[in-house]
């Protein structure tokens, strides 16, 4: 008798082993999905013979959403190991603190991210700590970099100088089979469920996701970013355009940069360098009709995300 046809015990209880049995054998099935609870892997220590390389994920819970004005109030990081072909070997270390901010977190803050002035009340980042954290990372890893970075950098900066990955972007995660690039949909695609109570917890949920292997490709999620991190873009800037051509900007793919941030007032995309001439024909004959030179920035991982571009 197997462990799905077998009566319940007594006390109408499974022990582990049958548990797994039965998730086994639902697995096996095409007509069920098993969705397991995330279990956070517990640090390891590396071996002299093994190459590897160190990268840190992070999330951080804010007062809102101006990197200017607007406060951390938790940081979350897991260091990690991974290959050079993109395999996660293990976890080095986790760091998890809160941060009291200068004025109370609102009860729309407090609704969003569950964190209460009492749980942050006397708390203060150890800068110090935090720099020593991620000082032997190679990349530091956001599922939006574009808001993690330009807050981090504020605060600490060490994460100037590091490479960046955004896992939500740098991904097309709909092309792979996944129902969309939100964290939950990811994690469920992955074969987990979590209760996310704190920022590391997400960090923690991000490395399974990054370890799942794509079907579509036979390799680790983190593998794809890694390629796409390391790969330059191009920004192009479409200045002082005429306001009845916003839409096609936007079909496009152009964002809109209102100039508060020191940037230009300006409509913007990033390509690929091989779609940079394509783009710029785009525009010189849908957008101005004549021969212009847009400004163009050449990004890299290092520069990427930050509020200094």
């Amino acid at each position: 008798m197997d462990a799905l046809t077998q009566p319940l015990r007594e006390e109408h209880t499974l022990d582990q082993v049958d548990l797994a049995a039965m998730a086994e054998a639902l697995g096996r099935s095409p007509d069920y999905r098993i969705l397991r609870r995330l279990v956070a892997r517990p640090t390891y220590i590396p071996t002299a013979e093994q190459e590897v390389r160190t990268g840190v994920l992070l999330d951080t819970e804010t007062t809102g959403l101006d990197h200017a004005k607007d406060e951390i109030i938790e940081l979350g990081m897991v260091k990690f190991d991974y290959t050079q072909d993109g395999r996660i070997v293990g976890v080095r270390d986790t760091f998890s603190a809160f941060n009291e901010p200068s004025a109370p977190i609102s009860a729309e803050v407090t609704a969003l991210t569950g964190i209460t002035n009492e749980m942050v009340a006397g708390h203060k980042f150890d800068d110090d700590a935090v720099a020593a954290f991620v000082e032997s990372a190679v990349i530091t890893i956001a599922h939006n970099s574009g808001f993690d970075r330009k807050f981090a950098e504020r605060y600490w900066p060490v994460f100037e100088h590091k490479a960046w990955g955004c896992s939500m972007s740098e991904i097309d995660w709909r092309k792979h089979g996944f129902a969309g690039s939100q964290l939950g949909y990811l994690l469920n695609g992955a074969g987990y469920f979590h209760h996310a109570h704190r920022a590391v917890d997400d960090c923690h949920a991000l490395l399974e996701v990054l370890a799942f292997e794509l079907p579509t490709i036979g390799s680790p999620a983190l593998a794809l970013l890694l390629e796409t991190a390391r790969k330059p873009t191009m920004r192009v800037w479409a200045e002082q355009t005429a306001f009845e051509l916003k839409d096609s900007l936007k079909r496009r793919g152009y964002r809109w940069n209102d100039g508060s941030d020191g940037r230009p007032k300006s409509w913007f995309i990033d390509v690929d360098v091989t779609a940079l001439d394509d783009e710029i024909s785009f525009l010189r004959t849908q957008i101005y009709m004549q021969d212009v030179e847009p400004t163009v920035q050449r990004l890299t991982a290092f520069t990427r995300f930050s509020g200094r571009i």
